[in-house]
């Protein structure tokens, strides 16, 4: 990556600690002659990171998908720094992020490049996804019927809760808490996970990243309400077809020096199994 010479900052607040490093790393990117915004809500507004060479997002997971949009719109590579509780995409610590900055102010990082989902519920209203699309009725206690077709082909009726579909990036987000599969982040697919189905055979359904998918409502009067990586919604009714396909733009996400996708799987999700070597061959 070229040296950032303009570098945006998101941070949260609530979060502890969050606004004392924010406050640290900002004098870290002055000192290296850095010129500095920061932006203490999220999410952004529209256009916020033009002209921006990087954005620093200080907080949890939910503060840089809340700046993942604009960051991908505008082309703007993101450092996640954690100070929430899991960091799946915040990945660096506190005090990596000091030691590290200045590195990464002259550019010294990994870039890793993550899929987006675009969903279109109208002509007029679109928007884009890192984690998840969620598919719920408008009244949460309500069930819904769906109809999915992949590519024009009838994949089948979703009565239940709700259906979800994720990138690789959020089958480790509210996919995994559903039953669905853990995905690497550079696999080229998506997943269509049920939330509860009622039908016990319905499990998730791994397809290819350059399906085409449309979705519509079986129920008549029914309002649905379509949740960006639960950030923010869309709504739609009965007779209006939902479109979702891999968006064309990505999101880039600034990675530490020996970043290991499995380590994180490891750390963050307590997996305990140790390596003991090959078994005996019989």
């Amino acid at each position: 990556m070229d040296p950032i010479r303009k570098l945006a900052f998101v941070v949260n607040r609530t979060k502890r600690g969050a606004h004392d490093l924010a406050n640290d790393l900002v004098t870290l990117a002055r000192a290296a002659k850095v010129k500095t915004k920061v932006f203490a809500r999220a999410p952004l507004p529209e256009g916020a990171l033009a002209g921006f060479d990087a954005c620093c997002v200080v907080g949890g997971d939910g503060t840089l998908l809340s700046a993942a949009r604009e960051a991908a719109r505008a082309g703007v590579p993101v450092i996640g720094v954690n100070r929430g509780s899991l960091g799946f995409l915040t990945t660096f610590a506190a005090e990596e992020a000091v030691a590290q900055f200045p590195a990464l102010l002259a550019g010294d990082c990994l870039l890793a490049e993550r899929s987006l989902l675009s969903c279109r519920t109208s002509p007029e209203h679109e928007d884009v996804a890192l984690n998840d699309v969620v598919i719920k009725d408008e009244i949460n206690s309500k069930l819904v019927r769906l109809g999915v077709y992949a590519d024009n082909e009838f994949v089948t009726d979703y009565h239940g809760d709700g259906l979800l579909i994720a990138t690789p990036t959020g089958s480790t987000a509210y996919n995994l808490s559903a039953g669905g599969p853990i995905i690497h982040p550079d696999a080229d697919t998506i997943a269509l996970t049920p939330i509860c189905p009622h039908t016990l055979s319905n499990r998730t359904v791994v397809l290819r990243g350059g399906v085409k998918l449309r979705i519509e409502s079986r129920m008549e009067d029914s309002r649905l309400l379509v949740a960006m990586d639960g950030q923010r919604n869309l709504f739609t009714c009965a007779g209006r077809a939902i479109e979702i396909a891999v968006a064309e733009r990505r999101l880039t996400l600034v990675q530490k020096p020996g970043y290991e996708h499995f380590e994180v799987l490891r750390s963050k999700l307590g997996w305990s199994g140790a390596a003991t070597g090959h078994p005996a061959r019989r």
